[in-house]
C-alpha cells in the first residue's frame, strides 16, 4: 500500500525517510487558518487541522495511506498564547522575545487516513502530542541575528530545534522529533495500529 505524506515541509519529509519505507509527497489543498483560533483544545485544535490536511490528499487518492500533521507553539497554560509561522520579521520578534527565558509547549497533530481501493476512507487514526521546551534567555541580538538566517519564517513559534534556533533551547522534555514536526513513535504506533508493516 502506497504511502503518502500530505505535507511539503522538509522536515517532516526528512524525518519520515528513517522508517526506510518509500512515500511520497502530495501536497494538500486544505486552506488552514491564518492565524490561530481556538475555540476548543489546542490537541483537538492541531488533530482536526491534521485530519483536515490529510483528508483533502485522501479525498483524491486510492489504495494509500495519507499522513498529515499540524504543529503549533503555545505557552505553557496551553490558552493564552499560541503561535503558528510568523507572518514576517517583526512577527517573528515579537514570538522570539515572548519565547525568550520561558517553558512553551509544542503540539503537534497526527492524522492516518487508510483509503481503499475505491478511493472511500476505510480507517483512520488521530492524535496529538505535546512536548515542553524551555528557552535561555535571549538578547536582542540574538534575535536578531536569528531572524537574519530567515529560518524563523516557516516554522511554528519562529524557530526550528533542529537548527540554528538549538544553541536557545535548554531543556526539552518529551519528544525532540515532534519539536521538529512529526512525532516518530506515536506515527510509527498508529501506522501498525493500522496494519501497515514496513
Amino acid at each position: 500500500m502506497e504511502v503518502i505524506l500530505a505535507s511539503t515541509s522538509p522536515r517532516r519529509k526528512e524525518l519520515l525517510t528513517v522508517y526506510g519505507f518509500p512515500f511520497k509527497v502530495v501536497p494538500s489543498g486544505y486552506e488552514e487558518p491564518s492565524a490561530p483560533t481556538i475555540p476548543i483544545s489546542v490537541p483537538d485544535y492541531v488533530k482536526d487541522l491534521a485530519y483536515q490536511k490529510a483528508a483533502e490528499v485522501a479525498g483524491r487518492s486510492s489504495n494509500c495511506l495519507v499522513i498529515g500533521a499540524d504543529t503549533l507553539v503555545c505557552d505553557d497554560n496551553e490558552f493564552s498564547s499560541v503561535f503558528g509561522k510568523p507572518e514576517d520579521a517583526d512577527d517573528a520578534a515579537k514570538m522570539l522575545r515572548w519565547l525568550s527565558g520561558r517553558t512553551h509547549r509544542v503540539y503537534t497533530g497526527v492524522s492516518v487516513i487508510q483509503v481503499g481501493e475505491t478511493g472511500a476512507e476505510r480507517a483512520c487514526i488521530t492524535d496529538a502530542v505535546v512536548t515542553r521546551v524551555t528557552f535561555r534567555a535571549l538578547s536582542e541580538k540574538h534575535i536578531q541575528r536569528y531572524i537574519s538566517t530567515d529560518e524563523p519564517f516557516d516554522k511554528a513559534g519562529s524557530y526550528g530545534a533542529q537548527g540554528y534556533a538549538a544553541q536557545f533551547i535548554d531543556r526539552i522534555e518529551g519528544d525532540y522529533f515532534n519539536v521538529v514536526g512529526l512525532p516518530l513513535s506515536r506515527l510509527g504506533m498508529m501506522l501498525e495500529s493500522l496494519g501497515f508493516d514496513w
